[in-house]
């Protein structure tokens, strides 16, 4: 019997060494004067910001569900790892967080290395969007586990806040006023009643014409990163919620005290040709549970702050803050 390699079992050292060689370049564009050493060590290693009172160190961690499914059997690898970067970063913000670095976990059946550096290209692009180093990460060849070239992405991004900053509830009160932030589509959540609405129920394919376009650019416009938004008009937020899986309704009472409800109001709400399309065969409530509706992100600010705002971003007013039951009301 001749003796057996872990290639003959599915596991490529030589490949993986390869890619980590490819994205170096893509890595190290992340990286901020931050960063000691570069990759290929055993852990990344990231100094402390000097300037914080009180710091407290904050981690967020996400997927992109099964969006990633779409981007694999369209072979468009190279956004997906915007969507990684954005979702965690954006919920790091929400707490008032700073970035400061980011890991990806990538897992895969194969790995095939012009995926795979698509892939961290995209993390890469996010990375440097929201400001925040690629410090490492880990790629896992399992044949068995995953079929072939399918593969997994998770995202750890690593925060840093002013204890003082971290209680957003208290800061909301009654007669505020919530604009909402553009989502740039769907982002990365409902993809499961998205593939089964398009795919199995109307029977379209990814280059099927939507909007002008083929349907795939519409459903792998990456999710908007709103980083760079949130440092520039921290000082006048009093609190912000990502709106993810859950929608609206379960996401903003997660920043609003016991005794403060949100009042939003549909018709305010600008929502995208891809959610008009969908409310033709999606009971209306489901849709609010489940989809972002065009909102990416809502921000809780004083009423004397709200032009300044307005003027400086491309946010808009879609309803108060007022007395009331914890949760939201869609008027």
């Amino acid at each position: 019997m001749s003796k057996i390699s872990y290639k003959d079992a599915g596991v490529d050292i030589d490949e993986g060494n390869s890619f980590v060689e490819a994205i170096k370049e893509d890595v190290k564009s992340t990286f901020t004067p931050n960063v000691i050493g570069g990759i290929g060590s055993f852990a990344g290693a990231y100094a402390l910001p000097s300037g914080y009172s009180e710091p407290v160190i904050l981690s967020a961690t996400d997927g992109v569900g099964t969006k990633l499914k779409v981007a694999i059997e369209s072979e468009k690898l190279d956004t997906i790892g915007i969507d990684l970067v954005a979702m965690c970063v954006n919920d790091l913000i929400c707490n008032f967080g700073t970035p400061l670095f980011f890991l990806d976990y990538y897992a895969t059946g194969k790995l095939v290395l012009d995926n795979a550096k698509a892939v961290v290209s995209g993390i890469a692009a996010g990375c440097r969007e929201s400001e925040c180093s690629l410090v490492g990460g880990e790629t896992a060849e399992m044949p068995g586990m995953y079929s072939m070239e399918d593969f997994d992405l998770a995202g750890f991004a690593v925060g840093i806040a002013e204890r003082a900053k971290l209680d957003t509830v208290s800061n909301v009160k009654e007669g505020q006023t919530l604009i909402a932030l553009p989502s740039s589509g769907i982002h990365s959540n409902g993809y499961s009643l998205v593939r089964k609405l398009f795919f199995d129920t109307l029977g379209m394919s990814i280059d099927t014409e939507f909007d002008g376009k083929p349907l795939l650019d519409t459903l792998l416009e990456p999710t908007r990163i709103y980083v760079k938004l949130f440092k520039e008009h921290q000082e006048r937020l009093k609190a912000l919620a990502h709106i993810t899986g859950g929608g609206i309704v379960e996401n903003l009472p997660r920043v609003l005290p016991e005794d403060i409800k949100a009042v939003v109001y549909k018709d305010k709400i600008r929502t995208l040709p891809i959610f008009d399309f969908m409310k033709q065969y999606i009971e209306e409530d489901e849709m609010y549970r489940t989809f972002n509706m065009g909102v990416g992100m809502v921000w809780v600010v004083d009423k004397e702050d709200v032009q300044a705002i307005l003027e400086a971003t491309d946010g808009y007013v879609i309803g108060e803050t007022a007395k009331g039951e914890r949760g939201v009301e869609l008027l």
